[in-house]
């Protein structure tokens, strides 16, 4: 057997140059046509295996892999044609051939059955179709989305009115307790100051009588400040929320609205309960479950507030977790289970019409819902009602007060204004002429005007060393007299007094030397706040 294939590789046959009688002509062509066919050959399958190296996501890897070894194969062919013109080794090049035939078969069995497949694939019309649709797709999705924002700040806008009025709707009803307390007030001012016009002669009980008044103007004042924060208008903010803060700021709210037949009793809170909620929102549940409390109680008992952290399954609406649980708790009338059952219906009611809208509740169970938690109410008829407000807790953390340029007291500077010009703008004749005795009695030059526009005048005339602005008044406001001020005096220290809550428009206006001071206030403070701007305005 060996014998047969013997000739094909000891050079018994003649080589191919022989059949082409050694024409030189002929031997080069072929020679050359060989090589260079088979460098074709040999730098197609490095392209192809250096492309499917690269390109790791092309799907029909293999083919190419056999595409390579089918094209090495032929150069290989085209070399033994060359070698074959002089050596006449037919064994090797039949090898070659059989190696060559094995891989183009390989190759086409492979590449027959993905002829559908490649069919499929888009063509460029077809993609560019698919990418346009795409492009209008996202133009849709932005729409919608762009509709979703709109739609969510209008959600939020609504949310916030809907607040607004609720904290209006609550207001009222607590106005007559706030009124009373209002009358008491002024019935201690009044008294006071009527027994100093009385005894005059008599310093001792003058003093007294003067220190009486300022408890009663100081007692007016926490009130109304509760109540202005309370009302303003403002964004809903998610915040970290001291529960003992949250009740210590409405105590005073929450007092007068209760009127007096009833006690409140406030139990002192841990201070480190914290909630993560809308503070707003949370006095304004807590100052409506007081009020529900109080219409439970016709005749009169004892409202009781407290505060107490819980681990665990607390409720069964919520998943195990630590909470902080608000309870208000009366010894009223009590519900009927088939009240109690509907108590948290948004306007389901028990009242009689005009008493109230059956939101109470229902506002604080939203409220309650919003912030990760649920509302929990225990009544027996003729025992009294309790009303859990149950809140996820959270970590308490460093809360500062409010900052901002107000100026409620003053550190540094001293009591004497003696050398200073303070121009004094403010519409309410009384206010104006109490804050010009409290200036000039601490030795202050002061030129007073009434309007924005009357003091705007003087100012053409005069460089004062502080101007001193209320914020609302006819005509011109406090902001727009104070920036037309800085605009002819620059750097002009600016005290804004004003008795609105802080407001958008109230913070816009603090800024460099420009500080604003809430009434009611002190001769004291006025002097301090007064003597450290013009000193500071002095020292730039």
């Amino acid at each position: 057997m060996l014998d047969l294939f013997r000739p094909f590789f000891d050079g018994s046959y003649a080589p191919h140059g022989y059949c082409l009688l050694w024409q030189p002509e002929l031997i080069w062509t072929h020679v050359i046509a060989d090589a260079l066919i088979a460098l074709a050959y040999f730098s197609i399958p490095l392209v192809l295996i250096s492309f499917v190296r690269r390109r790791n996501d092309i799907v029909f890897g293999k083919v190419f892999w056999l595409f390579a070894l089918f094209i090495t194969a032929c150069g290989l062919t085209h070399v033994m044609a060359i070698w074959t013109l002089w050596d006449s080794v037919y064994g090797l090049e039949a090898i070659v051939k059989v190696v060559t035939a094995g891989a183009s078969v390989a190759t086409a069995a492979t590449l027959w059955p993905l002829l559908p497949k490649a069919l499929a694939l888009p063509s460029p019309a077809a993609l560019r179709a698919a990418n346009a649709e795409l492009a209008a797709t996202i133009s849709e999705r932005d729409a919608a989305l762009a509709r979703m924002r709109e739609e969510m700040a209008q959600r939020e806008q609504a949310e916030a009115a809907l607040l607004q009025s609720r904290k209006l709707e609550a207001l009222g009803m607590l106005s007559g307790g706030i009124a009373h307390d209002f009358n008491n007030l002024l019935q201690a001012v009044g008294g006071n100051l009527e027994l100093i016009e009385r005894r005059s002669t008599e310093p001792d009980r003058v003093q007294r009588w003067s220190r009486n008044a300022h408890k009663a103007v100081q007692h007016g004042k926490a009130l109304t400040s509760q109540m202005l924060a309370f009302s303003r208008v403002q964004k809903l903010v998610m915040a970290t929320v001291s529960v003992a803060a949250v009740l210590d700021n409405v105590s005073e709210l929450l007092k007068g609205s209760i009127g007096p037949s009833n006690r409140l009793e406030i139990v002192p809170i841990d201070e480190d309960l914290a909630v993560a909620t809308d503070k707003a929102q949370l006095e304004l549940a807590i100052l409506n479950l007081v009020i529900n409390a109080r219409d439970a109680m016709p005749k009169g008992g004892t409202i009781a507030i407290s505060a107490e952290g819980r681990t665990g399954d607390v409720h069964a609406d919520l998943p195990v977790g630590d909470y902080v649980e608000i309870s208000v708790r009366d010894n009223g009338v009590g519900m009927l289970p088939e009240v109690l059952e509907r108590a948290l219906e948004p306007f389901f009611t028990t009242k009689v019409v005009g008493e109230g809208a059956g939101l109470g509740l229902s506002m604080v169970f939203g409220v309650a819902r919003q912030s990760g938690g649920t509302v929990q109410l225990d009544s027996t008829p003729g025992a009294g009602t309790t009303v859990s407000l149950i809140l996820p807790r959270v970590p308490m953390r460093a809360v500062g007060e409010e900052e901002g340029n107000v100026a409620e007291t003053v550190a540094e500077g001293g009591r004497s204004l003696a050398g200073r010009s303070i121009l004094l703008i403010d519409d309410d004749d009384g206010v104006r002429e109490t804050l010009v005795e409290a200036l000039s009695e601490a030795e202050a030059k002061v030129v007073s005007a009434s309007s924005g526009d009357v003091g705007l005048q003087h100012l053409r005339r005069m460089r004062p060393d502080l101007l001193v602005v209320d914020f609302a008044m006819p005509g011109l406001s406090g902001a727009e007299v104070a920036s037309l001020a800085r605009a002819t005096h620059a750097g002009l220290p600016v005290l804004i007094v004003t008795g609105h809550a802080r407001t958008a428009e109230v913070d816009a206006i603090a800024g460099p030397r420009v500080t604003v001071l809430q009434k009611p206030f002190s001769a004291d403070t006025l002097i301090r706040t007064a003597n450290s701007m013009i000193a500071e305005s002095r020292r730039d």
